[in-house]
C-alpha cells in the first residue's frame, strides 16, 4: 500500500533520499538538506523515526565499500560517550517527545557546539597540538554530542564529521570510521525509535506508512550512494577536508539562522 503521500512530500523523500546516499559514500556533510526536507515531508519527531530506515540503507552501501579503512581506536574512544549521549537523547523524546520546540533547541545547540569544533580546527593550524580535541575532555563532548544529536533529531552528522577531520586521517580511513559508526549507532536507534512508538502510539516515530515510503525510496539512495563513490575517487586529500569543514559550518549555520 503507498503512503498517503503529496507530490511535494514525495519530491522532498527522493531528493533527501538521493543525499542520504551521496553523503554515506562520498561526500560527508552533503546531508545539510536532509533533516530539513524529511521536516518538511513529516512533522514532529516522525521525520527522523522516518529518516532513520533510509540512512541505514545507506550505511550498509557505506560499510561495504570503506570497512577495511576503519580507524578503530577512534571509533573505540568515542563509543561509550555516544551511547551516553543515545540514551539521554531517548530519555528526552520519552519524556518531551512531543514538543515541536524540542528537535529546535537541539539543532541550535548542535550548530554553537559544532562551529566552535571549526574553530578550534582552524586555530590548530597555528597554535598546534596546543588546541587538541582528542584529549579525553574532547571525546566525552563530541560523543556525548554525536549520540544525543542523532537520537532526537539525526543531526550527528556535524559532530562526528568535524571530530574525524580534526584527527587529520587519510580521506579512506576517514570514510571508514565514519561507516562503521554510523551503521552501529543507528542500528542502536532502531529498536529504540520502535518502542517510543509502542509506548507512545499517539507520536509514533515508525509507521506502516513511513516503512513503506522508505522501500520506495531505495532507487533513490542507490542513485545517490553510486554518486558519491564516483565523486570521493575524483577528491584529492586535500578537497576532501575542505569540504567536510565547509559542509559542516554551512549546516551549522542554516540551524542556527533557519
Amino acid at each position: 500500500m503507498l503512503p498517503p503521500l503529496s507530490p511535494l512530500q514525495w519530491v522532498c523523500v527522493l531528493v533527501a533520499a538521493a543525499f542520504v546516499g551521496l553523503s554515506k559514500t562520498g561526500v560527508p556533510g552533503a546531508g545539510v538538506v536532509i533533516v530539513p526536507l524529511m521536516a518538511v515531508a513529516f512533522s514532529g519527531r516522525s521525520s527522523p523515526g522516518a529518516l532513520l530506515p533510509m540512512l541505514l540503507f545507506g550505511d550498509l552501501f557505506a560499510v561495504a565499500w570503506y570497512r577495511r579503512h576503519a580507524r578503530w581506536p577512534i571509533l573505540l574512544g568515542l563509543a561509550p560517550w555516544v551511547v551516553v549521549g543515545v540514551a539521554a537523547g531517548a530519555g528526552t523524546l520519552w519524556w518531551m517527545g512531543t514538543s515541536p520546540a524540542l528537535a529546535r533547541g537541539v539543532e541550535r545547540l548542535i550548530a554553537a557546539l559544532v562551529l566552535g569544533m571549526v574553530a578550534i580546527h582552524l586555530l590548530r593550524g597555528r597554535l598546534g597540538d596546543r588546541l587538541q580535541p582528542h584529549s579525553l575532555g574532547g571525546r566525552i563532548l563530541a560523543g556525548v554530542a554525536a549520540g544525543y544529536a542523532t537520537t532526537v533529531s539525526n543531526a550527528a552528522g556535524p559532530v562526528t564529521n568535524l571530530y574525524l577531520a580534526s584527527a587529520r586521517i587519510p580521506k579512506e580511513e576517514f570514510m571508514g570510521t565514519a561507516a562503521w559508526f554510523y551503521l552501529i549507532f543507528n542500528l542502536l536507534k532502531l529498536p529504540i525509535f520502535a518502542m517510543l512508538t509502542a509506548f507512545q502510539p499517539q507520536a509514533p516515530m515508525v509507521t506502516r506508512s513511513s516503512l513503506a515510503m522508505n522501500a520506495l525510496a531505495v532507487p533513490a539512495i542507490l542513485i545517490g550512494c553510486y554518486a558519491g563513490r564516483a565523486i570521493f575517487r575524483r577528491l584529492s586529500q586535500a578537497w576532501f577536508e575542505d569540504l567536510v569543514i565547509g559542509l559542516a559550518t554551512i549546516t551549522c549555520l542554516y540551524l542556527l539562522l533557519r
